[in-house]
């Protein structure tokens, strides 16, 4: 009777086992699709920044959220903003139509419990039509 006891044991080492890396996967997908999510937003923010806001302007620390840490090792080197003509081509000054914003070489880290696993994540991208660019008839638009 007594060996009947410890069998109890082992199989609850072996579902329990099953079961937290079913749940800790479950978790760390959830995550992915929530940095996925702040990774786009970061990029709208900042091709919304560069149409009202002068090419001059550093936007980088607006863009991902005045500092906040929503995700980690995210910063102004994961982001590119381009100004473009119609055709793509980098242009300056009054030539710009396009404002291009991308999120790029950013790196997810799974924090599964005996799995390390970093993952390249896509480039998101967000590109939006030219607006003031930071100038109106009365003056400049200063984005701090």
């Amino acid at each position: 009777m007594k060996r009947v006891k410890g069998i109890y044991s082992v199989e609850f080492a072996i579902v329990a086992g099953v079961f937290f890396l079913l749940l800790f996967s479950a978790i760390e997908v959830g995550r992915l699709l929530y940095t996925y999510s702040v990774l786009q937003e970061a990029s709208r923010r900042a091709a919304r920044l560069a149409i009202v806001c002068q090419p001059i302007t550093n936007i980088d620390n607006l863009a991902l959220f005045n500092g906040a840490k929503l995700v980690p090792n995210l910063s102004a080197a994961n982001l590119d903003i381009s100004y473009l003509s119609r055709t793509g081509t980098p242009v300056t000054g009054a030539d710009i139509e396009l404002v291009k914003a991308e999120i790029k070489d950013y790196q997810f880290n799974f924090w599964i419990p005996g799995l390390s696993i970093n993952l390249n994540s896509p480039v998101f991208t967000t590109i939006l039509p030219r607006e003031s660019l930071g100038v109106f008839p009365g003056g400049t638009t200063v984005c701090q």
